[in-house]
């Protein structure tokens, strides 16, 4: 009798195990991160050609960064429709208002996911804990590609940089000491986990404010993207793409000082990586 019961029991988890087998994986997504200025054409193409959205398949500009979201979705799309590629749209989302289903799932099951230029927490403040973040997430997982330049670039760390000096708030001159507690890091949108990026970079001259935030996050890499310039996630590995440098910042000793405020720390690695050069994401 209790042959009879085991057996069948044998051959339901061995279906179960060569059915689950045979699913094809989630192909994971790719992650195109511009570092604000202008979009070389070339750059669009790039996007365009990873997405495969000439082929088939649609993008979607988000702009909640912007405060012209209307404009911002415009932009995007004429540098899209410039180079021949007629099917990207615009969905802008208000915080609190209701989020239809038929939204969701046009963010769910583009190919290409666009973030606009703006203010990050601004982003973050509207999508947060909605069914938009998750949406956002899915369409990675299924394979999209999720992009964004200058605001939509810092808000793709899971530790998002806004922006904010908290010691000194209304500071002409940005970020000109390194000091613990100065730099405001918030929850961004975690499309990377281990990376925080920072926008502008070598033109804004931030490289205090990503010492800053390296030495009082030793945990991750941070990569200081310039103008007219994108790092390219493809699984494990980043790539320089475009017209000028990324910065990578690893804190090799993990051990951070703090005296009279200020941040002291050894064996930090400055990397300055050229169109082409590679990092691996995970320290």
């Amino acid at each position: 009798m209790k042959k009879t019961i085991i057996f069948p029991i044998l051959l339901i988890g061995l279906y179960c195990f060569i059915f689950s087998s045979c699913q094809p994986d989630k192909k994971a997504g790719k992650l195109f991160i511009i570092g604000g200025g202008e979009k070389p054409a070339a750059m669009i193409d790039k996007m365009i050609q990873l997405s495969g959205i000439d082929k088939e398949g649609y993008g979607i500009v988000l702009p909640m960064s912007s405060i012209q979201p209307d404009t911002a979705i415009l932009d995007s799309r004429t540098d899209f429709m410039s180079r021949g590629c007629n099917h990207v749209y615009g969905i802008n989302y208000k915080k609190g208002e209701p989020i239809s289903q038929s939204r969701i799932d046009s963010i769910r099951n583009a190919r290409l996911i666009f973030i606009s230029g703006g203010d990050q927490s601004r982003f973050m403040d509207a999508i947060a804990g909605t069914p938009i973040q998750a949406a956002i997430h899915e369409a990675f997982e299924n394979g999209s590609v999720i992009s964004g330049t200058s605001a939509g670039a810092a808000v793709m760390s899971r530790k998002m940089i806004t922006g904010n000096e908290l010691k000194y708030p209304d500071n002409n001159e940005s970020f000109k000491t390194m000091e613990a507690g100065n730099i405001e890091v918030k929850e961004g949108l975690g499309m990377l986990e281990t990376v925080i990026i920072d926008q502008h970079f070598i033109k804004r001259k931030r490289l205090n404010r990503l010492i800053s935030v390296c030495m009082e996050n030793p945990e991750n890499i941070c990569a200081g993207i310039d103008e007219s310039t994108a790092l390219l996630v493809e699984g494990n590995t980043a790539t320089v793409y475009g017209l000028n440098q990324v910065i990578v910042l690893r804190h090799r000793s993990a051990k951070t000082k703090v005296e009279n405020g200020l941040l002291g720390a050894r064996n930090i690695q400055l990397d300055v990586l050229l169109p082409g050069e590679s990092f691996r994401i995970n320290k």
